[in-house]
């Protein structure tokens, strides 16, 4: 039986304006930082070419880092009803991308993470950026979004939820 060694893990901050992403592999000397960024897609696009546009980069971040699990970030229900149901359909093209790519799907809720990532389930998103720099030894604090992405896939390495979505 082989052992696997480490365990790369895609987090996605889900969004249909900037959906950010990031890469982490979970190994016996701790966490490590592999890759991280934002999908932007400009003012005024239709709504359909945004999700394609979010899929093909999203199946592209796939091909470049491999990932064994993919974590979205579950809706959160502060937002207004409109902004839910765009956060609903990217979540969806992620679900898609993942599934394509057969590579199992895993949601954590906002305050689940927050918890993790910096101990108070209220955290400010400043607050996430800097644990996420500490927690990964970056050089440079990560974009928001893409933060809010690797403090996601921090929280399932450090979990390892068992049932996807």
């Amino acid at each position: 039986m082989e052992m696997v060694s480490a365990l790369r893990v895609l987090g996605i901050d889900p969004g249909i304006h900037i959906t950010g992403y990031g890469v982490i592999e979970k190994q016996k000397s701790g966490l490590k930082h592999v890759m991280h960024g934002e999908i932007k897609m400009a003012r005024g696009l239709p709504l359909s070419s945004c999700l394609s546009m979010i899929y093909d980069n999203l199946l592209e971040v796939i091909s470049q880092s491999s990932p064994d699990a993919i974590v979205v970030e579950g809706v959160f229900y502060g937002k207004n009803i409109k902004s839910l149901i765009r956060q609903g359909e990217t979540r969806g093209i992620v679900i898609l991308a993942g599934s394509h790519r057969r590579i199992p799907v895993y949601e954590y809720a906002p305050l689940e993470v927050k918890k993790a990532v910096v101990g108070y389930g209220r955290a400010e998103k400043n607050q996430i950026q800097n644990m996420v720099k500490a927690i990964l030894h970056l050089s440079d604090l990560p974009p928001a979004d893409a933060a809010d992405a690797l403090a996601i896939a921090i929280c399932h390495a450090n979990s390892l939820k068992v049932v996807s979505i």
